[in-house]
């Protein structure tokens, strides 16, 4: 059982969907995340089992995307594979039998239409177990309000790859702490450093999607 489990762990650090897919080319013709998760619940495993293989395996890509030794196509496959393990595990989650880790509530400022690293962030934090609420882009602070009060307990992320946009993420910023002082806020994007971040009152940044899980894995632990 735990060569199966680290069989769905590498499938989705190499991004092998399934039997079909033929990416990567040294793994072609060999199954893949979805019929070994398929086999794995079957076998009795259990559905928390597997969702730290898909964690483990994410983290690794994540950390690879990292170093710049695994790039946005990498990363995609991964994203690929581990939806194929959530359509396994979804009924578990509908019962309340597997549970995430917490609620990310993620999107691209007002003025901003680019979503490409937004998505990446989603995809690579809903692989490391977490509830991703994507509001989309071009996102007004009255948006991220609602869905702060629409989901209590909540961490927004905000995201911004135009220097001219940094402003309404700062607005955003303001306008979430002067509601809701308590909810964590992580921002991202081209423009965006550890500085600019503390400047506007946000209480991290991400250079890059692993570094999203970090932060929030740490946040989760401190609770």
């Amino acid at each position: 059982m735990d060569e199966l489990i680290e069989k769905i762990g590498n499938c989705i650090e190499r991004g092998k969907v399934d039997k079909t897919s033929p990416y990567p080319n040294d793994m072609k013709g060999m199954e893949g995340a979805d019929e070994l998760t398929a086999q794995a619940l079957a076998a009795g495993i259990g559905p928390d089992a597997v969702l730290q293989a898909c964690n483990n395996g994410m983290k690794r890509i994540g950390e690879k995307f990292s170093r710049n030794e695994a790039f946005i196509p990498e990363l995609l496959m991964s994203a690929k594979s581990m939806n194929a393990v959530m359509a396994h595990l979804k009924p578990f989650f509908q019962s309340g039998s597997v549970k995430t880790k917490g609620k990310l509530v993620l999107g691209t400022v007002a003025g901003d239409l680019h979503d490409i690293g937004k998505n990446l962030v989603s995809m690579v934090v809903e692989g490391n177990g977490w509830e991703v609420i994507d509001l989309g882009v071009d996102v007004k602070p009255a948006k991220f309000i609602q869905a702060v009060k629409e989901n209590p307990g909540c961490i927004v992320g905000l995201s911004a790859l135009l220097t001219t946009t940094m402003v309404n993420m700062s607005k955003t910023v303001n306008e979430i702490k002067t509601l809701y002082p308590e909810t964590n806020i992580i921002v991202g994007g081209a423009p965006l450093s550890m500085q600019a971040a503390e400047k506007m009152g946000a209480d991290g940044y991400a250079p890059d999607p692993q570094g999203a899980v970090t932060f929030l894995n740490h946040l989760n632990a401190a609770r």
